[in-house]
């Protein structure tokens, strides 16, 4: 039976034009245990692909975490399986701002050690005991209590283009590296202050709240649904929206706009700018904020050695790539040197 993609991008979003058919972007996660994950990736994929489901799913024994889009005509029908799933009845999904029909190309589930790559060593601590989940009501609430401290739990490219008002945001590329230096930064302040931590969607302070607990920190809270439900609930609500800027989002959109303002700048020029864009030299593919302006002049590269390379016809970049592992700047999201106005 196929498990896997048949299809090129390129031939899915040709068809995905063709059809015409509106598409749901969603994400949602779920902490459980997974005995084997082999057997559940292939029930999902056969399950999904079905449906036509795309996008980036991770399976791993201490749960799932999913984004992915699904034809709106399919949405009940998904629903439906995830409901059927002891552990998925009733999860929360996250549905997208700002809807893209091409948000996802391909179908991929993936078995990982972990659903989200933390570094830690969950048996020193109960990952169940977790922060208090709270909405965007209170959440609006506890930020703007001089007890509070606020911090962003995601990395330095996603809090670049949008963030909380007055909000920490570490200068790190990973999850991993975050854990750290929050606990150092804020070591004195474990018994007095309430920590209050939001993510894109939840899962990474899901882990991070149980975390910190572990470590002392007494009043650890966690934005529910993260900034994607926190939109909603503002819109919905008509709450003051304290979030400024875009939310950085890991799908082909890269970005969905929650405020006018832009915060950051064009790698390149510096002017003002919030779109991130990957690297056209795909033996480089760096993610970095580009202008249109800066688009145009350097042909979507970062570089004008990468300008050179993509230039070149299609076999003679393949050729160039050949036998070289993939460069190292990809996972350093925008830390290259190459670029003059990088944060």
């Amino acid at each position: 039976m196929q498990l896997y993609n048949t299809l090129s991008a390129k031939e899915r979003a040709t068809l995905i034009e063709e059809a015409g058919l509106e598409r749901l972007t969603i994400s949602f996660y779920q902490y459980a245990h997974i005995g084997n994950t082999s057997i559940f990736r292939d029930h999902l994929f056969i399950q999904w692909n079905a449906l036509d489901v795309l996008g980036r799913i991770y399976v791993a024994h201490e749960g799932i975490n999913a984004q992915l889009s699904v034809p709106a005509t399919n949405f009940e029908s998904f629903k439906k399986h995830l409901d059927s799933i002891s552990f998925l009845e009733n999860v929360r999904l996250n549905i997208a701002i700002e809807q893209d029909n091409k948000s996802f190309l391909k179908l991929k589930v993936k078995v990982r050690n972990k659903i989200v790559a933390d570094g830690l060593n969950d048996n020193t601590f109960d990952v169940t005991n977790k922060g208090i989940h709270v909405g965007a009501e209170q959440f609006n609430e506890l930020i703007e209590d001089p007890d509070t401290i606020l911090v962003d739990m995601r990395n330095h490219y996603e809090s670049e283009i949008g963030h909380f008002k007055n909000a920490i945001t570490p200068d790190v590329d990973t999850f991993r590296d975050s854990l750290d230096e929050i606990e150092n930064d804020l070591a004195e302040h474990k018994e007095d202050k309430k920590l209050v931590m939001y993510c894109t969607g939840g899962i990474r302070c899901e882990k991070a709240s149980a975390y910190y607990k572990h470590k002392g920190f007494k009043q650890v809270y966690q934005l529910e649904g993260g900034i994607i439900d926190y939109t909603r609930q503002v819109n919905n609500k008509g709450l003051e929206n304290k979030f400024i800027g875009k939310n950085f989002v890991f799908d082909h959109r890269r970005g969905e706009r929650i405020s006018d303002d832009v915060i950051s700048k064009c790698h390149q020029c510096g002017a003002s700018c919030d779109t991130h864009v990957n690297c056209a030299n795909e033996a480089c593919h760096l993610l970095f904020i580009q202008c249109d302006s800066c688009a145009n002049k350097m042909n979507e590269c970062c570089s004008d050695q990468c300008k050179e390379v993509h230039a070149l016809p299609f076999e003679e970049q393949k050729k160039l790539r050949k036998g070289k592992g993939a460069s190292n700047k990809i996972f350093k999201k925008g830390r290259s040197e190459v670029l003059k106005f990088k944060k």
